[in-house]
């Protein structure tokens, strides 16, 4: 049995069904016959017999070319990955008493990752004593999400997890 993408297609010899629907490579329905006076048909054409639809009751085979069907569904696969966007995950990491510039320069940073589509993934770590003030870590995450509002959207809010506080930021789909 042969594996094209995820279906495992059945051709010729490995059709062992008694019964079966045959349609013609034109489409036109042959009507119900055995598996041998099919592959009969097929060879007289030159074809391929090939079982489409296993469940129906009985299974449909089909009489088509079965290397040039195969070059085509490669190819419409191929031609499906090159069309998929891939979104990757960008981290910035700011520290509780982050300066004004080191703000604007992350910021700017994350704008670049919005602009490519990418997601942010914004990271506090607390030290030693910062952990009895995480109010100000979510005031930088506040004033982080304000600063990206127009181009982005935030997917999941600051959340403080362990010594760790995360938030993730999504760009707006009008882009």
């Amino acid at each position: 049995m042969l594996t094209i993408g995820t279906k495992e297609i059945q051709i010729n010899e490995e059709i062992r069904d008694k019964e079966l629907r045959i349609i013609g490579e034109d489409g036109a329905q042959l009507g119900i016959m055995s598996a041998t006076q099919a592959l009969e048909i097929a060879a007289e054409k030159n074809l391929d017999l090939v079982k489409i639809a296993p469940q129906a009751t009985p299974p449909v085979c089909k009489i088509m070319d079965y290397g040039k069907y195969r070059f085509e569904q490669a190819k419409r696969e191929k031609e499906a990955r090159k069309n998929q966007h891939v979104v990757n995950i960008k981290e910035i990491k700011l520290s509780l008493n982050i300066d004004t510039h080191d703000f604007n320069t992350k910021l700017k940073n994350a704008h670049k990752f919005f602009a490519h589509g990418d997601k942010v993934k914004v990271s506090i770590r607390f030290r030693g004593r910062e952990m009895g003030h995480a109010e100000y870590g979510y005031d930088t995450m506040q004033k982080f999400a304000e600063a990206c509002q127009e181009v982005a959207n935030i997917e999941k809010p600051a959340k403080l997890e362990g010594r760790q506080m995360l938030m993730f930021l999504a760009p707006k789909s009008g882009k």
